[in-house]
């Protein structure tokens, strides 16, 4: 899970990025990584083993850390 500042500092970058499209499609796609890694954290879904929940948390936290770069490197 990542912590409100690190949040706050995704934000703030993308708010000030020339290109709004491009800002709008991040923003979108930060969100989409998160909720997902979010929901199965929550794993709310008890015919999922554990082994199985463990790797798809796994998989969403590297796809939220990649997001989270690609911002940075702005």
């Amino acid at each position: 899970m990542i912590d409100n500042k690190e949040t706050l500092e995704i934000l703030r970058i993308l708010e000030n990025l020339d290109d709004e499209q491009l800002a709008v499609d991040l923003l979108n796609e930060f969100n989409a990584k998160t909720k997902k890694l979010g929901q199965l954290i929550l794993n709310q879904d008890s015919s999922l083993p554990h082994e199985e929940w463990k790797k798809l948390c796994d998989q969403s936290k590297i796809e939220v850390d990649e997001i989270i770069k690609k911002i940075r490197s702005l």
